[in-house]
């Protein structure tokens, strides 16, 4: 609440240039607030000179949060298939729920799903499945897409509800949170459960990945979280898993959509995608320029391995964005990674040192990429890279 104490306002404008939303203004020597543009961000109250504006933030603790029980996730799907993402989603849903030994619980949207996928979110670990089949969601939208979870969570009431940070749950999940009235940490690498306090420990990268921040959110629910993809592992696949499949009707008519569907581009970039890969050849600042990357593409083809890049070599547009491995591009786990002239920035190290093994090739044996790598190379990439294409044919 915020308001302006009449008897001590005397319109000297001091509060005016404070706002950054336009949300005051002075009239016959008074201020007015607009709220419809405020945000209660308080940069008004210590700008006036007569304490002649009052602000109160309302308290929405939630008094009851051990009404809120189970673990859901988010099962992103497309064209009827499910996503790898999902099943990460639920194998760090399935170990969060045994330690709370709670319910997991997965919510599907789309349009005409068959049983054959809905079955396969059971034998990764659900024991319910919330189906909302309808046209409305046979392609992602924003507002379809956030009306339908919103209510499921709602009406179902989990203490912690997690979805993949990707495209999609990039876009629609902070507008769930908003709907919700609940906090979200973005972008999570690793969870927790604290057993005592029941409350769920989501860590980052923060500060441009120069720490790892362990978050709560203490007085809200549901807890909600996105995670980054390849970061989490899938429980293993088990056909004798049993649980309840439950289709919910959404009514979308009242719904205002802001936006439209107009086709789906493939990336045509890359043959295989990094987030697939069983083995990534990246390449950096190292290379020079962005026609030696077909030293990397040469190399990957007798590998079978798909291209990566350090941020340094996207931005300086050698190589596409989709290429991008580290804490601003794709996070990957690969069997093998092999880093060609990359340093080893903590940016990009976040999003490839979960990776099986990993192989450092730079000149700079003081570079922080060998501190990561399981096997090192001390030596020019220009030489080294062609030595091991040479071998391999």
């Amino acid at each position: 609440m915020i308001e302006i104490i009449v008897d001590e306002c005397v319109g000297c404008k001091k509060c005016v240039p404070a706002c950054a939303y336009n949300a005051i203004k002075v009239v016959d020597n008074l201020a007015e607030i607009d709220l419809d543009k405020c945000t209660l961000c308080g940069a008004c109250v210590p700008a006036c000179p007569f304490d002649a504006i009052f602000i109160r933030k309302s308290d929405n603790q939630i008094m009851d949060l051990d009404s809120y029980r189970g673990v859901m996730t988010f099962a992103e799907q497309k064209d009827g298939k499910i996503q790898q993402i999902t099943y990460e989603m639920l194998g760090a849903g399935r170990r969060l729920a045994d330690d709370l030994k709670t319910e997991l619980s997965t919510v599907i949207c789309g349009s005409q799903l068959d049983n054959t996928i809905l079955n396969e979110l059971i034998y990764h670990g659900a024991d319910r499945v919330f189906v909302i089949d309808d046209p409305m969601l046979k392609n992602f939208l924003d507002e379809p897409y956030t009306q339908a979870l919103v209510e499921t969570i709602k009406k179902n009431k989990p203490e912690i509800v997690l979805c993949g940070a990707t495209a999609l749950g990039r876009s629609f999940i902070p507008r769930v949170a908003v709907e919700l009235k609940t906090g979200l940490t973005a972008d999570c690498t690793e969870l927790a459960i604290d057993k005592v306090k029941r409350e769920l420990l989501q860590t980052r990268p923060a500060f441009g990945g120069n720490i790892m921040a362990t978050i709560r959110t203490s007085r809200h629910r549901p807890q909600l979280a996105t995670v980054r993809h390849k970061v989490m592992d899938p429980i293993t696949r088990d056909e004798t898993r049993t649980g309840e499949i439950v289709h919910k009707n959404i009514e979308f008519d009242k719904l205002e959509i802001l936006s439209e569907f107009i086709k789906f581009v493939k990336d045509e970039s890359q043959k295989i995608k990094i987030t697939d890969a069983d083995i990534i050849v990246s390449g950096g600042r190292g290379l020079k320029a962005p026609e030696n990357f077909e030293l990397l593409r040469k190399l990957a083809a007798k590998l079978g391995a798909a291209i990566g890049a350090s941020r340094a070599s996207v931005d300086a547009g050698w190589i596409e964005y989709s290429h991008q491995v580290g804490q601003t591009g794709k996070t990957v786990k690969p069997k093998i990674y092999i880093a060609c002239g990359i340093s080893g920035a903590i940016q990009h190290l976040v999003g490839m040192q979960s990776s099986d093994f990993i192989i450092a090739i730079n000149k700079d044996p003081e570079a922080p990429i060998f501190k990561v790598a399981d096997f090192g190379i001390v030596g020019d990439l220009f030489q080294v890279i062609p030595a091991l294409i040479k071998k391999l044919r």
